[in-house]
């Protein structure tokens, strides 16, 4: 039991290490902008950028715009495979799986070959319709997680007795989905959601080959020019990343609580 003990210990402090340790050195690196102390100048120098903003806040709600398009997909699928189409689990798993086999610089190059001006349906023309290729794009990168986060949410429960039950009252297919199993599964979804999240801020493929002004180019713009704010930014966007992460686990619980009240 002792031995059991100390391994787990011992575990939990090399991973501690592996994690904070090139965040520490990268945070004690970004307070050197200043010769000879330590100083806050290269944060100074990044907050007051108009670039990194525009960027992040593009980059967030370009993010959350794909979580939800991600899980009003995801979530019916897996559902109806979970339900009525067990056989088909195999296929569609497989399915998921092809943006994680397939690389980004492919997938986007064949994006501006179907979509590109010279195309019948020229997305990549307008703002608008990059935009909307840009996120469709990351829905396909993020499927693979969030596709595996609800259905191990959904094989947890008893969706064919919990589908009965609201049947039985009178409950249609939307009704089911939205107060029934989203409430049950509320877990898987925020997991997917997290690891989407985590793609789309820093994906840069994508986003530099349709050119859209997203964080992960800004990201790589700033790394190879500057010296000290490259750092701080990774510290920056890593407590934005989890602060947002914070929001999306509070909204969670705030659909839960709603749910148990009705």
């Amino acid at each position: 039991m002792k031995s059991s003990k100390f391994g787990a210990w011992a575990a939990i402090i090399l991973g501690v290490v592996y994690f904070l340790a090139p965040l520490l050195a990268t945070f004690e690196f970004s307070l050197r902008m200043r010769r000879g102390e330590y100083s806050f100048d290269a944060y100074r120098v990044v907050l007051a950028s108009g670039n990194f903003r525009d960027s992040f806040l593009y980059s967030t709600v370009l993010a959350f715009v794909t979580i939800i398009v991600g899980v009003l997909v995801v979530v019916p699928t897996a559902y109806w495979v979970q339900l009525r189409l067990p056989r088909l689990r195999g296929l569609v798993e497989f399915i998921t799986l092809l943006p994680l086999v397939v690389p980004a610089i492919v997938l986007v190059f064949g994006y501006i070959k179907l979509y590109g001006s010279s195309s019948l349906l020229p997305l990549t023309a307008t703002s608008l319709g990059a935009d909307a290729l840009l996120m469709f794009g990351y829905v396909g990168l993020g499927l693979p997680y969030m596709y595996r986060s609800v259905e191990t949410a959904l094989r947890a429960i008893d969706v064919r007795t919990l589908t009965e039950a609201a049947e039985s009252q009178g409950a249609g297919i939307l009704t089911i989905l939205f107060h029934i199993i989203l409430p049950n599964i509320r877990s898987g979804i925020l997991s997917g959601a997290f690891l989407t999240f985590a793609i789309v801020i820093g994906e840069f493929t994508f986003a530099s080959l349709l050119d859209r002004p997203a964080f992960g180019p800004y990201l790589q713009l700033i790394g190879a020019s500057r010296a000290y704010e490259p750092s701080a930014l990774a510290i920056i966007a890593f407590a934005l990343t989890w602060a947002c992460m914070g929001l999306i686990q509070l909204f969670g619980s705030g659909v839960r609580v709603s749910a148990d009240k009705r």
